[in-house]
């Protein structure tokens, strides 16, 4: 083990890891990992904020960008890790929008908030109505102005 951490000091102390590091092959991949972090960070979210469009456009443009990293001499594996990566998330969330919009899920999230909506009303309405009674009966919240 101690010489495997040799041998990775040893290569960070080389011009040629330098160099990889100061170019744009290194940090334009660094950069694009932003793309499935952001798709992971929504998926906590509700699935009516997705973009079918966008989430298409996401999908291609990884795939072609795969294909070029792979193609590219010498090979940029790290980008296409990242665009792998881009194209599995992206799924995943086009299938949210899929089955939010043409499946159950907008009926059933309509329901929900049709049915929330009942119940605060029904209790602000009680409040409204407890409140109107307890200040008609109660002189001291009357001002006195």
């Amino acid at each position: 083990m101690a010489a495997l951490w040799q041998r990775a000091r040893d290569y960070m102390k080389t011009k040629e890891f330098r160099d990889y590091i100061t170019s744009t092959h290194f940090w334009g991949p660094v950069i694009n990992w932003g793309l499935p972090l952001a798709a992971v960070k929504d998926m906590k979210e509700s699935p009516e904020i997705i973009s079918g469009r966008m989430t298409t456009a996401l999908i291609f443009y990884s795939m072609a960008f795969m294909r070029f990293a792979y193609r590219v001499q010498p090979q940029n594996l790290l980008l296409m890790a990242c665009h792998g990566t881009n194209v599995m998330v992206q799924s995943v969330q086009a299938s949210r929008y899929l089955i939010y919009h043409y499946g159950s899920g907008a009926a059933k999230a309509t329901e929900a908030t049709t049915a929330a909506a009942t119940i605060t009303t029904t209790a602000a309405a009680t409040t409204t109505k407890d409140d109107t009674n307890t200040t008609a009966c109660n002189p001291e919240a009357v001002s006195s102005d």
